[in-house]
């Protein structure tokens, strides 16, 4: 019985020997691994790059503009590139720009805090553009590293509320009367929070990123002869002379749930060129200017879920380009300017205009200073959501540009000697804008919206009476009036964000 017992044993042993010698050779299923894992730090859309403690968000958009009577976003009609006022018949009813936006947001916890980097581009395609048919242009709008407080490259300014001139409208750049650079400045800045939603920011910044207005040498009066449209708004070259120091800018901070309150400061360096037109003739001394600004965004309001109020007012001296600023006007080393046909329809003094421009400072012949203008404005905008996929927004701006009593008289001299006026004409290259808008949006599903938007601009120009022209561009010649003038504008919009 032993030995039958002990052979029984012997067996089941061998075989469960075998048994788990040929499952040890059978395969193993891998364990799971998570190639893109979520980063929950930084709110959502981040993941961390695999292999690495950064985290990672890709963002974008399509968009198409239809824009009516006006330029790209809506610009009114008071350049010769934007609108048929100023062009006549061949100037674009409509425009269109087609626009893919990509921006890259990486942050890293490290002992000195989060480093982040952000970069963001526009690739787009334009009508009147110098395009064939299959190519466009690529912008940069932002490209910064934030490291322990520090920002430095191409951001927001320090002088700009968080709204920017986006309170309620579609396009930011033609709203006046506040600063406004929707395409970022270069800089190096130090922000301190202070906690319960209250910070400050110091930095300097390039002082003439996109457009900065024009430094004017009256005894440099480069009048063209009114044999184009576009000199209209080039009778003074822009005599600022090379970049000798950045623009200092900042801002204190109040954001909490209900309202954010901004206030804002920047200084700016005007350096002049010569004289005249070499060294031997001198200069005059340089001057700063400043600006200053107040915001402040009311939100939660009793009016509805979402709804918010934007109000933002702003003073300058010798800094134009904090009330007048980004893309606005004619981009051309004449700097922000202003030009507007009414109907020429009829001959003689039945024909009128309005031409302006927004300069920093005016000097003369040897000798004299600089002038600086002076120039305030503000903003309003109201958004009310009628439903989650419904909003409705009214917008406007008052700008006012004053000009001294010394730079008035440089500049007008100037003028009178060179053009053929008369008919009671009286000089003032003073004026203010007044604009006022409304956009409606639609939002049928998360992150797609069409929108309408129209804007109306009137520009108020203080100069009387009339001059002769042999024929501006595709004006007839003749007599123009000068006349306050009324732009509408239109915008149509579909934006799809991801």
């Amino acid at each position: 019985m032993s030995k039958i017992k002990s052979l029984i044993l012997g067996s089941a042993a061998t075989v469960l020997a075998v048994a788990g010698a040929q499952a040890a050779d059978l395969p193993v299923k891998a364990k799971a691994v998570q190639y893109v894992k979520i980063c929950s730090l930084y709110g959502a859309g981040f993941y961390y790059i695999p292999g690495t403690d950064t985290c990672i968000k890709l963002g974008g958009y399509t968009q198409l503009d239809v824009n009516f009577n006006g330029g790209n976003y809506d610009q009114p009609p008071w350049t010769a590139a934007s609108g048929i006022d100023v062009a006549g018949r061949p100037g674009d009813m409509y425009t269109t720009r087609a626009r893919n936006q990509f921006n890259i947001d990486t942050r890293t916890a490290t002992e000195y805090g989060v480093v982040r980097t952000f970069w963001s581009s526009n690739f787009e395609f334009s009508t009147g553009a110098s395009f064939n048919a299959s190519t466009g242009n690529l912008t940069v709008d932002y490209g910064f590293v934030q490291f322990a407080g520090f920002t430095l490259g191409k951001a927001v300014s320090g002088f700009q509320t968080p709204w920017g001139a986006y309170g309620a409208n579609n396009n930011t750049s033609y709203l006046l009367g506040g600063y406004d650079n929707a395409t970022g400045i270069t800089q190096i800045a130090y922000t301190w929070q202070f906690g319960n939603g209250v910070s400050a920011q110091i930095g300097v910044e390039d002082s003439r990123t996109i457009d900065r207005g024009t430094l004017i040498n009256a005894s440099n009066f480069a009048f063209m002869g009114l044999t184009s449209a576009t000199a209209l708004t080039s009778a003074y070259t822009n005599n600022y002379g090379g970049n000798t120091a950045p623009d200092i800018a900042g801002n204190v901070k109040i954001d909490q749930a209900a309202f954010t309150l901004q206030f804002s400061g920047a200084a700016h360096a005007n350096h002049a060129n010569y004289y005249g037109t070499t060294e031997i003739s001198g200069h005059p001394s340089d001057k700063y200017g400043y600006a200053g600004s107040i915001g402040l965004q009311l939100k939660n309001l009793p009016t509805g879920p979402g709804d918010k109020l934007s109000l933002d007012a702003t003073y300058s001296k010798g800094a134009i380009k904090y009330l007048i600023s980004g893309v606005t006007g004619t981009a051309t080393a004449q700097g922000m300017n202003f030009t507007n046909f009414g109907s020429p329809a009829f001959a003689g003094s039945y024909q009128s205009l309005a031409t302006v421009f927004a300069a920093d400072s005016v000097y003369g012949g040897f000798g004299s200073n600089l002038e600086l203008t002076t120039a305030w404005g503000f903003r309003g905008a109201y958004v009310h959501n009628w439903s989650p996929n419904w909003e409705t927004d009214v917008f406007g701006s008052y700008t006012r540009i004053d000009y001294n009593n010394t730079a008035t008289a440089l500049i007008c001299n100037a003028f009178v000697s060179a053009v053929a006026v008369g008919n009671g004409y009286t000089c003032n290259p003073d004026f203010n804008i007044w604009q006022v808008g409304t956009r409606t949006a639609w939002t049928p599903v998360q992150n797609l919206t069409f929108s309408a938007e129209v804007l109306y601009t009137y520009i108020d120009q203080m100069n009387t009476g009339s001059f002769t022209s042999a024929g501006a561009g595709v004006k007839r010649a003749g007599v123009y009036d000068y006349k306050d003038q009324g732009l509408w504008s239109g915008n149509i919009r579909v934006r799809r964000t991801w």
